[in-house]
């Protein structure tokens, strides 16, 4: 048996690496909410979610208050039962970006218990298609850095042996974006990979106005032209354009993918585990995504998505952003512009608990 003997959720606020800035917001600091989920069989699971500044303690009190109490003496083995049944539970909040993450706690939490019980690594136990996935930097091209800046971060990151790097765009005068852009094409070549991020800042007209403008550029992708909910303006933009459009940070269903997928609104994947209520969701938008022949980039969260998009036939690249370090013992292995999903049974995470505790919220 696997009885829930004990669900408990606590905060842990990690600050920000690095000033890191897009078209719309900063990153404030990373409000991580657990789940730490013990079984009558003696092991115990440890889940998360994040916000990026606020509304943690939102997720918090949904946990608390709602979802734990609906656990005790639950089966954990049967996650797709779990999840459906907290789902159902919280009908009137759903769907949201704060019952997602509150969700996205729990399931992981399950996940790692699954993974533990079988003594093996989450990438093996979501798929196993293979260990490793083409790795990008995002902590170099963010919105305030310089020209010069950009240009020497992209340098050193083509110099490592990565795959490529993603740039935000938004400048307020379309020809600076245009000349960012230019500048760090015409210092890494044209076989390295350039992805750009909007932050959902455009209308559909002036996202059709830039990716023109950008057109020669030879971008992989165009991350969150518009508002996510504008599905029609992602339509005529993918119509008007050949640069590939990629969504998926800022949807919180399976339906709002196979949506976009349907009216051929995105064709690059970019969910996220914590954002779309765990991996089991995760893993159904990832297989609907391969049913149209779409590759999966998940956003954020490298530590977690290196095994998930590992777990993959279409997970195609893991985002550099490191934000666990400061309550990790180890980091994420980066082998030949590779990230390599690690081969320890659970999650693969190596939490430091006495740091956490350090940057716990009373």
């Amino acid at each position: 048996m696997a009885k829930v003997l004990r669900a408990e959720a606590f905060q842990v606020d990690v600050p920000v690496e690095t000033l890191r800035t897009d078209a719309v917001q900063q990153f404030v600091k990373q409000e991580t909410v657990f789940v730490e989920i013990t079984t009558d069989d003696g092991l115990s699971g440890l889940g998360y979610a994040y916000t990026i500044g606020t509304g943690g303690s939102s997720v918090l009190a949904l946990l608390k208050d709602h979802l734990l109490p609906r656990l005790e003496g639950k089966d954990a083995r049967r996650i797709e039962h779990i999840w459906q049944d907290l789902f159902a539970s919280t009908r009137s909040t759903t769907v949201g970006a704060i019952t997602s993450l509150a969700l996205a706690a729990v399931d992981t939490a399950l996940w790692d218990l699954h993974c533990l019980r079988a003594g093996e690594p989450l990438w093996r136990m979501a798929g196993g298609h293979k260990q490793e996935v083409p790795l990008y930097d995002t902590e170099g091209g963010w919105l305030h850095l310089s020209t010069e800046e950009l240009v020497a971060g992209a340098k050193e990151t083509a110099a490592q042996g990565w795959q490529g790097i993603k740039m935000k765009v938004g400048k307020p005068d379309l020809t600076e974006d245009v000349e960012r852009l230019e500048a760090v094409r015409a210092a890494v070549g044209e076989r390295f990979a350039i992805m750009v991020d909007a932050n959902q800042s455009m209308t559909a007209a002036e996202a059709i106005r830039r990716a023109q403008a950008f057109q020669n550029v030879n971008l992989t992708w165009l991350e969150e032209p518009l508002p996510a909910d504008d599905v029609s303006g992602h339509v005529k933009l993918a119509q008007k354009t050949t640069i590939p459009i990629a969504v998926g940070e800022s949807l919180y269903s399976v339906a709002q993918f196979r949506e976009y997928l349907e009216r051929g609104a995105a064709s690059i994947i970019q969910v996220d585990a914590a954002r779309i209520g765990g991996i089991t969701p995760f893993l159904k938008v990832a297989h609907t995504a391969e049913a149209f022949n779409a590759d999966v980039c998940p956003h954020f969260l490298m530590e977690l998505h290196v095994s998930l998009a590992a777990a993959l036939p279409n997970g195609k690249y893991v985002e550099h952003i490191p934000q666990l370090r400061a309550i990790t013992r180890s980091e994420m292995t980066v082998h030949n512009g590779h990230a390599l999903a690690p081969d320890t049974p659970g999650l693969g995470i190596d939490w430091d608990r006495d740091a956490m505790d350090d940057l716990r919220v009373a």
